[in-house]
């Protein structure tokens, strides 16, 4: 009886601290049109204090998505250029010698931020991505002897471009592993496309006003760690983890010449964090199989490696996961 108790006060909590997410939602359709999975998938990276790769052609909205998240929450925004001569100073800040006072500063970089787009990151070498890694990761930054946490939220969106590969560096798996999400943009459709060409043509784009605070965010944060799973919700997830990494136990035979490598402990844990800010979205204090279900494909598509033998027959990790997902019995 405790439980349903504690859940339904999770219900109460959950149900008077979510009114803003229907006022992000409501500012970003105001900027941006369309895209509607764009703008869940950086809430949930926001609410889960996860960071999200998105992969898309340029021009869908990815750069002004962020930008606009952070204008509404009255938070620092910074954009990071990702390019071959980029260093890892230029990411994370230097030491700067004061003639004046005859002494080493620090000089903080773009980093320092709340929200940060790292535009474009396979274009920059690995000792750039991996300056990166540590912000992410630790949520702190070592210049010289000094060691300087970020300031919460915080929350790092990388963009790539999947289409020209020429110059580019792909991320380690150790990287790639370390982003809650990775979302695949696509093209609007055509009302969505005429909307965008009269709204540029005209300039009635409105003025993003900030509407909330990072405090809030931060107390969001709180409560969604809060939310309910299930044991019967924790073996769901291990079970479609462990089925990427022995399909065959799952009765997934044909998958086992086809995944390379499974999932990660990291994409449980990630599963779970998603999910939960799934449910905190649809005004639930817990997680239910359908909260679960809707995260997989962003959760999981980065973190399966697939065969030469899936390249040659076109099969992308997109299309294992659905075969997981029907096959993974459900609670």
């Amino acid at each position: 009886m405790s439980d349903t108790v504690n859940i339904r006060e999770l219900n109460n909590l959950v149900a008077s601290k979510s009114d803003f997410i229907g006022i992000i939602t409501h500012g970003m359709d105001s900027t941006i049109v369309g895209q509607k999975h764009l703008i869940e998938s950086l809430i949930i990276a926001l609410l889960s204090n996860g960071h999200v790769l998105l992969e898309g052609v340029p021009g869908l909205a990815k750069t002004l998505a962020i930008k606009t998240l952070a204008q509404l929450i009255d938070a620092k925004y910074s954009r990071i250029q990702f390019t071959p001569d980029l260093l890892p100073a230029d990411v994370v800040g230097t030491m700067v010698y004061s003639v004046k006072d005859e002494s080493f500063k620090v000089k903080k970089g773009p980093i320092f931020a709340n929200f940060v787009l790292a535009d474009e990151i396979n274009r920059a070498p690995a000792k750039v991505q991996s300056a990166l890694l540590e912000a992410m990761q630790e949520r702190q930054v070592t210049i010289g002897d000094s060691t300087f946490a970020l300031d919460e939220p915080f929350m790092v969106m990388a963009t790539q471009n999947p289409i020209e590969q020429e110059g580019t560096y792909p991320l380690p798996e150790a990287q790639v592993d370390r982003f809650l999400m990775k979302v695949i943009i696509g093209y609007p459709n055509r009302e969505e496309e005429k909307l965008i060409i009269r709204q540029n043509i005209s300039h009635e784009h409105k003025p993003v006003k900030a509407l909330l605070n990072p405090q809030e965010i931060i107390e969001a944060q709180g409560i969604v760690e809060q939310i309910y799973v299930d044991e019967k919700i924790e073996k769901y997830i291990v079970d479609l983890v462990f089925a990427t990494r022995f399909p065959a136990e799952y009765g997934l035979n044909d998958l086992t010449g086809i995944i390379a490598f499974g999932a990660s402990p990291r994409a449980s844990i990630s599963l779970a964090r998603a999910a939960r800010a799934y449910a905190f979205i649809h005004q639930r204090g817990y997680v239910i199989p359908e909260d679960v279900i809707a995260v997989s494909h962003d959760v999981l598509r980065h973190r399966i490696g697939v065969t030469y033998e899936a390249e040659a027959n076109n099969i992308n990790t997109d299309e294992i996961i659905t075969e997981i997902l029907d096959k993974v019995q459900v609670p």
